[in-house]
Parts: C-alpha cells; structure tokens; sequence
C-alpha cells in the first residue's frame, strides 16, 4: 500500500519500487508508473495501485486416481502481475485517494483463477494412472500444471504471468498411505533383520576370533612365564654359584691372611721373645754385677768405717788411759748428763748425793 499524506487539501502519495501506481482525472491517466512520487487532489482523483512483486500461491487439493484412490496434491505457483496497466482496467485495483486503502480484493480473484487453472490438468492426468503410478508420477503433473497455466489465454488477458510451479506432494490417504507402506515396512524390516542376524554372526564370528586371540595370547604368556621361570631359576642359580665362588675366594683370602698375620705375629712374639731375653739377660747381668759392685762397696765401706771407728776407739782409749781418774770422773758425768732427760728443777738430798757418788765411785774402783 502507497503511503500517502495530507497537507491542506492536498495529498502526496509516495509508491514503492514493487508497485505500479495510476493517477486519473476527468476520466484521462495523468500519472502512471512504478515508484511514483505526486501530489494530487482527492476530490478528483482515481488511484489504482498493482502490485508487481512475484507471490507465492500454496495449493492443497484431492484428486481420484484410474483405480478410484483419493490422493492429495500439494503444489505452489509463483506468479506476478507482468502488464498491470491491464490489470488495472479488467480488475478492480482502485485505492481510496484519501486514505491509501484498497478499495476491493482483486489478488484473491488472482488466487481462485490460478487454483482453478492448477487443478484442472493434474486431475486429468492423476485421474489417468493408478495409485501407484500417481504416487510417483510427480514430474508429470508438474510439468502439466506448468504447462497449462503458461499457455493459459485468461491469465494474459489479466495481464498475470506465472513464473513457476512446483508439486511439493503427492499423498494418499493416511490407512491408505500405511497399507502401501506395509510392503516396503516389511521388506525394511526384513532387510533389517538380515542385516541383524549378519550383524550376530559377525558378531559371533568376531567374538570367536577374539577368543581364539585370547586363547593363542594366553598361551603365548605361560610359555613366556615358563621361560620367565627357568630364566630367573638358572639366574639364582648362577647368582648362587657366584656368590658361593665370592664366599669361597673371600674364606682363602681371609685365611691366606690370618696365615700370613699369625706368622708374622709368631715372628714378631719370637722377635720379641728374644728381645726381652735379651734384655732380661743384660739386665740381669747388670743387676748381678751391679750387686756385686755394691756388695763390694759397701762391704768396703763398712770394713774401712768399721777400722775408721777401732782406730778413734783405740785413740780415744788412749787419750783416756793418759788422763787422771778425776777427769774421768768429770767426763763420765758430762757423759751421763748428755744421756739424762731435760730437767727443770732438781733436787739434791744427801741421800742423792751419797747414792751416785756410790755408784760412781764403784765403777771407777772397780777399772
């Protein structure tokens, strides 16, 4: 629809570039075209507006096949209006000049002629060929619809061209359309089947193979565990063997080296035993004229001690042979008093007195 607007009393219509638009006054086209743009006065005006886009028609109608099936045909035209100033004067296509509204419905006439038009040659032929064949006789009737619709002098007369037409379906009715499925189903499912039971016996076959793989690794493995168990036998084996060879060469080494630390301990002990004989020896010997060296000495010592004292003994008796009985006597007390305790105090009685000149006198009587 145009867009149009006013000013005063004065409108301005303004198409689009998929409309063809006429301006009439007094009965005489003033402005004709597509994409227009005009000022004009509605008291006077006549507007006709076309659409001249391509449009899409869906058609849905039933039809009989040769052996009385009902069926449905689904189809689209797409069609356009291709001379729209013929259009305009052999349908209604006026516009109201105020408002831009259409004043009648001529694309629905368009619509029920071009149905009409469709249905008309897929019925003849649909009507022609049994179920079966109708069911895929697509082509056909599409070939046939186009045909007819193209070479059809009314829709030139309306100056409307069709651009194509397509028969989207073909269908039965939905019991019918399930018992002409049942066959195909069945052989469906029986391929199915077939397929299902190649499957297990793949399957089965696959699960053989995979069991004799099983069975040949298995063996494979306890035939590697037995070389696996002779190999570490003969291993401990060996290791056993080496270890006893070590323990062997370490004892004779051991052996050889005790032999040789207790002969040189032996040798040494006698070294030394000989030593310390030695040496007891010497020292012995030494100690025994050593011994004897004393013995000598002060057996020396002692004579000429023993001749140094007979000699002042001799003198001294000599020196007291010469002297007189009174220094005696004097040197006897001196003697004596040398020998006595240390006194403090002394008493003399005549009784003292008298008794140690007694005894002193009867020793030197006596001599």
């Amino acid at each position: 629809m145009a867009d149009i607007s006013r000013r005063l009393f004065l409108r301005h219509l303004r198409g689009t570039p998929t409309t063809w638009v006429r301006l009439g006054v007094g009965g005489r086209v003033r402005r004709e075209g597509v994409g227009l743009s005009f000022w004009y006065r509605p008291l006077n005006a006549v507007l006709s507006e076309v659409p001249v886009d391509d449009r899409e028609l869906p058609l849905l109608f039933h039809a009989r096949t040769g052996d009385f099936a009902d069926i449905t045909v689904q189809a689209t035209v797409t069609y356009r209006v291709a001379d729209p100033a013929r259009a305009a004067g052999r349908l209604d296509f006026s516009v109201d000049p105020r408002t831009g509204k259409a004043r009648a419905r001529p694309l629905d006439q368009v619509a029920t002629l071009l149905a009409e038009l469709a249905q008309q040659p897929a019925l003849d032929l649909l009507a022609r060929v049994p179920l079966a064949e109708a069911l895929t006789t697509v082509a056909p009737v599409r070939e046939a619809v186009a045909t007819a619709l193209v070479d059809e002098p009314r829709l030139t007369d309306l100056g409307v061209a069709v651009v194509s037409a397509r028969v989207v379906a073909v269908r039965p009715e939905p019991e019918l359309e399930r018992a002409l499925q049942t066959p195909t189903r069945e052989a469906v499912q029986v391929q199915a089947d077939r397929a299902t039971y190649a499957r297990r016996a793949q399957a089965v076959e696959q699960e053989r193979t995979i069991a004799e793989n099983e069975l040949q690794n298995k063996i494979e493995l306890a035939r590697r565990e037995q070389q696996l168990v002779e190999q570490h036998g003969a291993n401990t084996r060996r290791r056993a063997e080496l270890d006893a060879a070590a323990e062997l060469a370490t004892a004779q080494g051991k052996a050889e080296r005790e032999k040789v630390a207790n002969a040189a301990a032996a040798e040494r002990a006698r070294v030394l035993a000989a030593a310390e004989a030695e040496k007891e020896r010497v020292l012995a010997t030494g100690t025994a004229e050593k011994e004897r060296s004393l013995s000598a000495a002060r057996a020396d010592g002692v004579r000429v001690v023993g001749h140094a004292e007979a000699e002042a003994e001799a003198a001294k008796l000599a020196a007291y042979a010469e002297l007189p009985p009174e220094v005696l006597r004097a040197l006897t007390v001196r003697e004596l008093a040398g020998r006595l305790p240390q006194i403090g105090q002394l008493t003399v009685t005549p009784d003292v007195v008298t008794d140690l000149l007694a005894r002193l006198a009867g020793p030197a009587t006596g001599r």
